[in-house]
């Protein structure tokens, strides 16, 4: 899993019928000492995560079993939650 920030929504009108519902967020993971890295992670949300916030993603095969269907959706990373607050000691 990785923490990251939500810097914008990917839109797209046409996609995949196993991911038809799902919203799609541009994630920008943090690195070390929580600076934010240059890269960016498209993942799928369905807990309603907005810009701005820090979230909690997971990647790879756990990404396709985040969802309560029926067959393994072709996603590669999910928001699984928002973070309230982070505390790390010094």
């Amino acid at each position: 899993m990785i923490l990251g920030k939500v810097v914008g929504d990917v839109w797209s009108t046409k996609k995949k019928e196993e991911v038809n519902a799902l919203r799609f967020l541009f994630v920008q993971p943090f690195g070390k000492n929580l600076t934010l890295k240059e890269e960016l992670i498209v993942a799928a949300d369905e807990i309603g995560a907005g810009i701005g916030e820090t979230v909690i993603v997971t990647q790879g095969a756990p990404a396709m079993q985040a969802f309560k269907r029926d067959n393994l959706l072709p996603i590669d990373a999910v928001v699984i939650g928002i973070v309230d607050s982070m505390e790390m000691p010094e």
